[in-house]
C-alpha cells in the first residue's frame, strides 16, 4: 500500500457517494448556491413521490437514486450538495458543537470519533445542557482533538485517515481555509474515507473561501439540523423536537412585551478590562437564541468584527440595560467573576446592566437543535423576568435546574425523542 494517504484504497465502511453532475470519487458536489429560503423544505434533496418510507422517519428514494442499490438515499446540504448513502453513518468524525449536538438529538453520540478542540471542554458545555435530559449523558472520553494548534488552526489530514470515520459532519470549505489544506486534500480523504457534510459559515453569514463561493447557502440550526437528519434516517426525531421549538416560540411569542418596553441589550465576551462584543440581531445562528426577541442592540449601526474590541468608557457609551455573555456556561470564562470586576470598577459599575444586577451568562454560538432549546428559554429569562420566571444566579456548572412549572419546554419530550420513542 502506498504510503500516500491519497492513494490509499477506500475503507469497508466507505459510504456509496453519488449526485447529479459530480465525480462521485471525490465525495464533494456543487450544491444550489443562493438563498436557504430557495432550497427544498425536506431533508432528502431530491425527494419525489417515489419516495417510501424508511427506518427511524428517513426517507429512500423508490428510483434508486444512488444508482447501486435499492437501498440507497441521498442527503443535500451545501456546499457539498448531494450525497447518496448506503448505509447509516457508525463512525463520524465533527469538528464543532452544532454538529456534536445533531448527532447526539439523532441518537448517533456514540458515532461521533472527534471534536475540533478539546473533547473534555467541549462535551462539559455540551453535557452542561443535556444534565436536565434524563437518559441523555454521552461519553467523551477518548474522542480525537482535530486541532492541535495553539495561536491558530493546525488540523494534520493524517489524523483523518487514522480515525477511518464513515462522515466527516464538517465544512469542507472550512478545512480549506486551515492553513496547509487544498480542496485537492479535502478531496482525497472524502474519496478514501468517507464523505464531507457540514456547513459552518451559516453561524454568522461569514464569506467561505472564494472557491466555495458559488456552491454555498446559508441556513437556520433548524434547516441544518433537518438535512443532517436525512444523512441519519432520523426525519421523525427532527419533526419531533422542530415541533417542541414551534412550542417553545409561540410561548414566548405570546407573552412578549411591546417593543418599547423591550431592555437594550449588549453581547460581549469580557477580558480584562476589555470587551468582545457580538451583534446581538446578525444574521446566523450564533445568534438563534437572541433574535426571536425583538430587542434593541446596543451596538446597533457599529461595524463589528472579529476584531472589533471596546474599553469601559465605550460600554457605558453604549450602557446596555442587559450584558449576555457568551460561553458563559461550564465553559473557562467564569461571569461570576466578570460581574464582580466590572461592579468594582469605577467606570464600569456604571453601566447600567451592571449596576442593576444584569449581567448573564449566555451560551455557544455553535448550537444545534439541543442547545437552542435550553439557550432560547435561558435568554427569555434573562431579559423578560417578569414574563417567563427569574433566571438563577448561575455560578458554574451544569444548565441551572428550573421547577417544572416555570419551564419554557418539556424536558421528557425532548428525552423521549433522542432516545428514539418518537
Amino acid at each position: 500500500m502506498s504510503d500516500d494517504p491519497s492513494e490509499r484504497t477506500p475503507t469497508r465502511r466507505r459510504l456509496l457517494v453519488a449526485g447529479t453532475g459530480a465525480a462521485a470519487a471525490t465525495g464533494l458536489l456543487a450544491g444550489c448556491a443562493g438563498d436557504a429560503s430557495d432550497e427544498p423544505s425536506v431533508g432528502s434533496s431530491n425527494a419525489s413521490d417515489s419516495a417510501v418510507d424508511a427506518p427511524d422517519g428517513g426517507t429512500s428514494d423508490g428510483d434508486d437514486a444512488g444508482g447501486d442499490t435499492a437501498d440507497a438515499w441521498t442527503a443535500s446540504l451545501a456546499p457539498v450538495g448531494d450525497v447518496s448513502f448506503e448505509s447509516v453513518p457508525e463512525r463520524v468524525a465533527v469538528y464543532d458543537l452544532l454538529s456534536a449536538d445533531i448527532a447526539v438529538a439523532y441518537g448517533n453520540a456514540d458515532a461521533i470519533t472527534s471534536l475540533g478542540f478539546d473533547a473534555a471542554v467541549g462535551g462539559e458545555s455540551l453535557s452542561a445542557y443535556y444534565e436536565r435530559l434524563d437518559g441523555v449523558d454521552p461519553d467523551w472520553d477518548g474522542l480525537a482533538q482535530l486541532n492541535s494548534g495553539n495561536a491558530g488552526v493546525n488540523v494534520d489530514s493524517e489524523l483523518l485517515y487514522e480515525l477511518d470515520s464513515d462522515l466527516h459532519l464538517i465544512d469542507p470549505a472550512l478545512v480549506t481555509s486551515f492553513d496547509g489544506w487544498a480542496r485537492d486534500d479535502v478531496e482525497a480523504i472524502g474519496d478514501a474515507v468517507g464523505p464531507w457534510f457540514g456547513n459552518n459559515y451559516s453561524r454568522r453569514h461569514g464569506d467561505p473561501p472564494a472557491a466555495w463561493e458559488d456552491a454555498y447557502a446559508y441556513y437556520t440550526v433548524w434547516e441544518v439540523a433537518e438535512r443532517v437528519a436525512a444523512v441519519f434516517r432520523a426525519d421523525a426525531r427532527y419533526e419531533a423536537l422542530a415541533a417542541v421549538y414551534e412550542d417553545l416560540l409561540a410561548t414566548i411569542e405570546a407573552d412578549l412585551p411591546p417593543a418599547d418596553d423591550r431592555p437594550t441589550v449588549a453581547m460581549a465576551i469580557f477580558i480584562d478590562g476589555t470587551f468582545y462584543p457580538t451583534a446581538a440581531n446578525a444574521s446566523g445562528y450564533a445568534t438563534a437564541h437572541v433574535r426571536p426577541f425583538g430587542v434593541e442592540d446596543a451596538f446597533a449601526g457599529e461595524e463589528i468584527t472579529f476584531e472589533t474590541t471596546y474599553d469601559y468608557e465605550a460600554m457605558l457609551t453604549f450602557d446596555p440595560d442587559v450584558l449576555l455573555h457568551p460561553y458563559g456556561l461550564a465553559s473557562h470564562y467564569s461571569v461570576s467573576d466578570a460581574r464582580e470586576a466590572l461592579s468594582e470598577h469605577p467606570i464600569g459599575s456604571e453601566i447600567t446592566a451592571v449596576a442593576e444586577g444584569r449581567v448573564y451568562a449566555s451560551g455557544v454560538p455553535m448550537q444545534g437543535p439541543i442547545i437552542t432549546l435550553f439557550q432560547s428559554e435561558m435568554t427569555a429569562k434573562q431579559l423578560f423576568p417578569d414574563q417567563f420566571g427569574e433566571w438563577s444566579e448561575y455560578a458554574g456548572g451544569p444548565y441551572p435546574e428550573i421547577p417544572e412549572d416555570e419551564r419554557l419546554f418539556d424536558r421528557d419530550r425532548v428525552a423521549e425523542v433522542i432516545r428514539g420513542d418518537v
